[in-house]
This record gives C-alpha cells, sequence and structure tokens, in this order.
C-alpha cells in the first residue's frame, strides 16, 4: 500500500500540472471507486464539473484537491491507487477508472487526470466544505513531516499505551502515514524492537525514534518514494527507487548492514515484520 513519501509524492506532482485549471468534465467509467461518496456517480460528476482546483493537499495516506467552492476532491490510493495525469486521447490505461479532464493553463494546454486502480480499494468523494481539512479525515492525527505535528503530544500519548511500539506508529490517531514499510525502517534504524510497550520507552527513545521516521521519509521522498511492482507510480507513471535502500523490510535472510545477522520475518497483523534479532532484542516476556 503506498504510504505517505508515496502519497506526497503524487500530492506533489498534482499540484505542479493542476493547480488552477478548472474540471471541464468527469467520467466514471466503473462505480466502485466513488462508492463512498453519498451524492452517487450522477451526483460526483455534478459537483465538480465547472470547478477551480485551488491547492492541492495531504493528511497521511489521504490527498484532496481543494475546490474553488470550498469543496474537495478527496482521495485515498488503496493498495493499487494511482492519479496519472496524461494528454487528452492518450490510450486508456487497462484499469482506468475515473477520468477528469482540465482545462488549459496559461502556458500549457488541456490535459486528462486519470484515477487507474488495479484492485479498486482506493477511492475518491467530494467532501462538502472540505477545502481546508475534510470532515472525512479530520480524525486523523498530523504526520511526522507535517511542521505543526507535536513531537510532545506524541511521546506523551505513546508512553501512556502498553501496545507494542509498531501498532503505535501504525495508529493513524496518534501519528498518521506511517505504514508498515516505513515503520519497519525506523525500528531498524532506532535498535527497537517492534514488540516493545509504549510505555516502557523513555522519551528520548521515543525522540530519537521520531527522528528515524523522518529521516527514512525524507530519503524515500528524494527517491520518488518505493516501488516493488508496478502498481505504484507517480502522476507520470514512473516508479521510485526506495527499495532498493530498505535495510529491514523485505530483506528476510539477508545480513544485517549493522552485525551480519541475517534479517527475519514475523507475522503481524495479517502482514509481516522485518528485524534484525541481534540488533533489535526482542521485549522479555
Amino acid at each position: 500500500m503506498p504510504e505517505l513519501p508515496e502519497v506526497e509524492v503524487v500530492r506533489a506532482g498534482l499540484q505542479r500540472h493542476v493547480l488552477g485549471r478548472t474540471i471541464a468534465g468527469v467520467d466514471v467509467l466503473h462505480p466502485r471507486p466513488v462508492r463512498r461518496d453519498a451524492r452517487g456517480s450522477t451526483g460526483f460528476v455534478a459537483a465538480l464539473v465547472g470547478q477551480r482546483i485551488d491547492a492541492v493537499r495531504r493528511r497521511g495516506k489521504y490527498f484532496w484537491l481543494a475546490l474553488g467552492s470550498g469543496d474537495a476532491l478527496l482521495g485515498h490510493l488503496g493498495m493499487s491507487g494511482q492519479m496519472l495525469l496524461k494528454d487528452p486521447g492518450s490510450e486508456d490505461e487497462r484499469h482506468l477508472r475515473v477520468r477528469f479532464a482540465l482545462e488549459a493553463a496559461a502556458v500549457d494546454g488541456p490535459v486528462e487526470m486519470r484515477f487507474v486502480d488495479q484492485r479498486m480499494f482506493g477511492g475518491l468523494l467530494v467532501s462538502t466544505g472540505g477545502a481546508e481539512l475534510p470532515s472525512e479525515i479530520a480524525h486523523i492525527a498530523r504526520d511526522p513531516i507535517d511542521p505543526e505535528f507535536d513531537d510532545d503530544l506524541f511521546v506523551s500519548r505513546a508512553r501512556r499505551r502498553t501496545s507494542g511500539i509498531k501498532r503505535l506508529l501504525l495508529d493513524q490517531t496518534l501519528i498518521s502515514g506511517v505504514g508498515n514499510i516505513y515503520a519497519d525502517e525506523a525500528l531498524w534504524r532506532s535498535r527497537l524492537h517492534g514488540e516493545r510497550p509504549g510505555d516502557r520507552l523513555t522519551g528520548p527513545q521515543l525522540r530519537a525514534l521520531l527522528g528515524h521516521v523522518r529521516d527514512v521519509m525524507g530519503a524515500a521522498l528524494e527517491q520518488g518514494g518505493t516501488s516493488f511492482d508496478a502498481l505504484y507510480v507517480n502522476v507520470n507513471g514512473e516508479s521510485g527507487y526506495f527499495d532498493r535502500s530498505l535495510d529491514a523490510y523485505g530483506q528476510e535472510g539477508r545480513p544485517c548492514g549493522r552485525c551480519s545477522t541475517p534479517i527475519r520475518r514475523v507475522a503481524f497483523m495479517n502482514r509481516s515484520s522485518f528485524f534484525c534479532p541481534r540488533c533489535q532484542r526482542p521485549p522479555r516476556r
């Protein structure tokens, strides 16, 4: 699933190319991606046509286009969603679900914004009055690269929890945007096992962990995100390359970059956790 760096790459790409454009037309080619919009496909289209895109924003793994009406086009990429920019008339993608025709900008011609989603776990909806922050995601915490993220609040709340620290990193009401890949990477850099309870970590340990979360996400952003297959690409259809820099995630059996102990994989919340059994010793029962 695309995580914060991947969604931020998409957001930044959209901002460069769609800001100030007007949505001239919308074609919903499959109803499932707009299933959460109470208006239905017809109402979804009507709420968007003729609207100017004033900003492109993000919170955690969600992104939205702020519209001149004060509403917002809210999106989530799910497991395989892509938001691509294409020249009008170019060949349709196999899994194209929603097409947005955008009017020409001052220096560029018209463009199509296309929501492509093979597995269709992602989705789009129009959030009424959601230009600044859609109400549908108001419960989601700020992410660690947000300038207004409160480190003290995160540390205080994490130290009151008995859950393992990896579960806390994945709790979107505590800290958003951190998914399985970057949680494993930050924990490896911090030498912390994911099952260490929050209430058994010190303030300095948690602050250091936040620093590693930011560092690993910053490095991923510089490389365009992490692509393990063709399902995650940026708005131009290009893959990210951070998978080549991973130290823990997906490295089962390979030597740890610090101590050469083989990286281990264990089941975790219907997913997997990857860690070094020597550098990241599990907590005592």
